[in-house]
């Protein structure tokens, strides 16, 4: 997956803040447990004021990814 999420990252750069949690770091526990995590990978899609708009637990394909990311920009 890491290549297919750094893949979009680049390409949506200037539109979408990508951000990756440290999954063994405590600090990040609090927003795990926000967020619902289950399990690696683990992708969610937040609007602008944080709220899940989609999520994914597992290997996702990258059209569908893509798919997403598109529909929330509009």
């Amino acid at each position: 997956m890491k290549p297919i999420v750094h893949g979009l990252e680049a390409e949506y750069q200037e539109r979408i803040q990508f951000t990756y949690l440290d999954m063994d770091d405590p600090a990040t526990d609090a927003i795990k447990r926000e967020l619902g995590f289950q399990w690696r990978p683990h992708f969610f899609l937040l609007d602008g004021s944080g709220a899940v708009i989609r999520q994914w637990v597992g290997m996702v394909e990258e059209q569908e990814l893509r798919a997403a990311l598109d529909g929330a920009l509009q």
